[in-house]
């Protein structure tokens, strides 16, 4: 495993966005292990991109842009949908006090679609694993499985990090209503501008 892809991996990771936005929403609402299940449905929304990008599906989207814009539109729907549900202050999202809310494995699905219904991320594994395949490699299959997986278990690692933080300014944020009111709002545009910038991206 090279330090160049592992350095360019964590950079990408790191990137706010609508994994990491989620993320950190859990983490502030629920707590730590809500923003694990967070971190994990992000995680597992990142195989079908991988197992994409391996197959050559990635490619079809490439090219066919009926294909990419039907995946797109889900993918924008979902991010208003849940910018939306930021706002109404339900679901997994809600960033308060209350106990009685979405379980768990909601928390990981919601997590999981929102990179599942995302064309981008397949054909960023498209245009980013095939460059660290060294081109003297006797399986180049079995290399982008290890990348993939490699890139997998960062971003597990970094988001759940990113929980822990929102997760320790938990009670912070929830004795100060107007934070909390601030803090709803500011998930909520972020959701809806990634929306757009989804819907407005070719």
């Amino acid at each position: 495993m090279s330090p160049e892809f592992l350095l360019t991996s964590l950079v990408v990771v790191l990137m706010p966005g609508t994994g990491v936005i989620y993320t950190l929403a859990l983490g502030l609402g629920r707590g730590f292990r809500a923003s694990i299940a967070a971190a994990v449905g992000c995680t597992v929304g990142i195989i079908p991109a991988a197992v994409a990008s391996i197959v050559g599906l990635a490619a079809l989207l490439h090219t066919s842009a009926l294909a990419f814009q039907v995946i797109k539109y889900l993918g924008v729907a979902y991010l208003f949908y849940m910018a939306w549900k930021t706002l109404r202050d339900s679901g997994s999202l809600d960033v308060s006090e209350d106990k009685r809310q979405t379980g768990f494995a909601r928390i990981a699905i919601d997590g999981a679609l929102l990179n599942v219904l995302n064309p981008k991320l397949s054909l960023f594994f498209l245009a980013f694993l095939p460059q660290f395949v060294p081109a003297d490699a006797a399986h180049a299959t079995g290399v982008l499985v290890s990348l993939a997986l490699v890139f997998m278990a960062m971003t597990f690692v970094v988001f759940v990090i990113y929980g822990a933080f929102a997760a320790y300014a938990r009670d912070y944020v929830i004795q100060r209503p107007n934070v909390l009111q601030w803090i709803k709002r500011s998930f909520a545009a972020a959701f809806g501008a990634l929306g757009v910038k989804l819907a407005v991206s070719s």
